[in-house]
């Protein structure tokens, strides 16, 4: 990952991870998931001497949306929300602002280039951050849907757990074993792992049918 910068950051009482990822030759970086100390967030790319040029939400829960609005009194950048997030939800963050990405759709941060793939289940238009292997091992920002040895809750309004099975099952389990996941909270020993071994460990990625799936999901 020689000219990719992704730093993952804990914030919080709820232990979110954000993120800047961006690229090291232009210093240009997105802010992924703002929240909680929006000052903590701009000394912090000061003191690196990044410039923040956009905003990337995996999903519109308080805990991961709370420091936009306070992030663009600061800064007139994009914030870049899936479509279905951003009609569920329904921010106020101004239409001048707000981009709705559709899954596939690709932006460049400097140089790099970053993939949003829809990923509902946990929300409607839950949303991870993909980086190809062009930048070394290929990495998943996955924001509440998958965490390391865990996935995202589905009895939360919105949340549909047929739609986080057909997620980890169809989208998540099929990309490659060397991809690196960085999760949206710090519910682990460990900060990231990779597909690999999330396929070994966490056992929501366990069930090859969806029956099974839901009686461990959902509460009993």
């Amino acid at each position: 990952m020689e000219n990719l910068i992704l730093k993952q950051m804990e914030v919080g009482p709820m232990q979110n991870f954000i993120y800047f990822i961006g690229d090291k030759e232009t210093k240009e970086v997105a802010v992924i998931d703002p929240a909680w100390d929006v000052d903590f967030l701009l000394e912090e790319a000061k003191k690196q001497n990044l410039k923040i040029k956009a905003a990337f939400v995996t999903h519109g829960h308080f805990d991961h949306t709370n420091g936009v609005e306070g992030l663009l009194k600061h800064l007139d950048i994009p914030v870049y929300i899936n479509k279905y997030e951003a009609d569920f939800f329904k921010f106020n963050w101004g239409d001048e602002n707000v981009k709705k990405t559709n899954s596939g759709e690709t932006i460049k941060i400097g140089n790099i280039e970053i993939q949003f793939i829809h990923t509902p289940g946990h929300t409607p238009g839950s949303q991870c951050f993909y980086v190809g292997a062009c930048h070394g091992a290929p990495l998943l920002v996955s924001g509440d849907t998958l965490f390391i040895n865990g996935c995202g809750r589905c009895d939360l309004p919105g949340g549909n757990v047929d739609e986080m099975f057909d997620t980890i099952s169809n989208k998540l389990m099929k990309m490659s074993d060397d991809t690196i996941i960085f999760p949206g909270h710090n519910y682990s020993d460990k900060p990231q792992d990779t597909l690999k071994n999330q396929k070994i460990t966490n056992p929501y990625m366990q069930y090859d049918n969806l029956k099974a799936f839901v009686s461990r999901r959902l509460p009993r």
